[in-house]
């Protein structure tokens, strides 16, 4: 497919971020409206459930979006997946579904599916690159969620090969942030650690548990820093393969842990339950791709760490409020 140079998202295009009460669907939002981009439908109230494929069509015939951010889907960490990996895989299929054959249908200019590194198989060489995309069998712990993202991307290079349909698939390091969903049990690690340990502050509690040995290592991007990534690969890439979204921090779960703690200023011990599972033993990505296209991320790890936890500070109150964002 050649590049079209006609086919540019700026301030005036009518832009739908699905997936906007997300993460990163959120900071993609924020990110474009702090860019002036002024056009922006489907938020808040507006979404359409996107489960619903009569909902979807009709949003997507009413409003004609010229370019779509895919950043849906009901996410989890390990635990999460291990409870709920049937309402993980098929939210995220009839998501991925509604949404990319609307777009097609509708007439997108251009559409963007945020995958997860999680597609990516249990053992595969490290740094991670496309190139090894089902070459084996996922991580056990998150094999539904992962099934139903990889999904998502091959439906995207499915239909530019079929019908020539400008869509491309991007595959984002560990993405942490403001507005993220903090909770000890379900959430993601860094939101959970900072929970828990921000609960074992104020209680005064001596210790603290963290599931695994303590060694997996993960790369992870602020979620505000990943937005500017998914807005840059909108401008500027148009390939079938996927692309990763990384070039973060890699750190191990004891060097993350420890750094939460002085964060958060607990002063308790970190106790590693080697009972519970790792997951993988390392997930970092091979981003390269994105590093020759012009684009690194900006926000230090620790000052990224500092900035979620000062957005839960003020806004813990309001956590139960939200819990909608996270798998049930």
């Amino acid at each position: 497919m050649q590049p079209d140079p006609t086919l540019k998202i700026d301030t005036s295009s009518t832009v739908f971020v699905a997936g906007a009460d997300t993460l990163i669907g959120e900071a993609i939002a924020r990110r474009l409206g702090d860019g002036g981009y002024n056009r922006l439908i489907g938020l808040g109230d507006e979404q359409p459930d996107l489960r619903d494929a009569r909902a979807v069509d009709r949003f997507f015939a009413e409003h004609r979006p010229e370019y779509v951010f895919l950043a849906a889907g009901k996410s989890a960490g390990i635990a999460g997946n291990q409870k709920f990996p049937a309402e993980l895989m098929l939210d995220n299929l009839l998501v991925a579904c509604h949404v990319i054959d609307s777009a097609y249908r509708h007439g997108a200019a251009k559409l963007l599916y945020v995958a997860s590194s999680c597609t990516y198989p249990k053992l595969a060489p490290q740094p991670m690159r496309v190139e090894s995309l089902v070459t084996g069998p996922f991580e056990p712990t998150n094999e539904a969620y992962a099934t139903a993202k990889l999904a998502g991307m091959k439906l995207c290079e499915a239909y530019r090969g079929q019908y020539g349909a400008r869509m491309i698939a991007a595959i984002p390091a560990n993405a942490f942030g403001l507005a993220d969903h903090f909770d000890a049990r379900d959430a993601h690690v860094i939101p959970s650690m900072l929970r828990k340990m921000h609960d074992a502050k104020v209680e005064q509690a001596p210790h603290v548990e963290l599931w695994g040995t303590g060694q997996a290592r993960r790369e992870f991007v602020f979620a505000d820093d990943l937005a500017d990534a998914c807005l840059f690969v909108m401008r500027h890439y148009d390939e079938a393969a996927p692309i990763n979204l990384g070039g973060g921090c890699d750190v191990s779960i004891r060097e993350l842990a420890e750094m939460v703690r002085d964060v958060v200023g607990y002063e308790g011990e970190l106790r590693f339950d080697a009972s519970k599972p790792d997951g993988m033993p390392l997930k970092a990505l091979e981003s390269s791709a994105l590093a020759k296209l012009g684009w690194q991320p900006t926000t230090p790890f620790r000052a990224a760490l500092e900035q979620t936890y000062g957005w839960f500070l003020t806004h813990e109150n309001l956590e139960s409020a939200s819990y909608a964002r996270a798998v049930l």
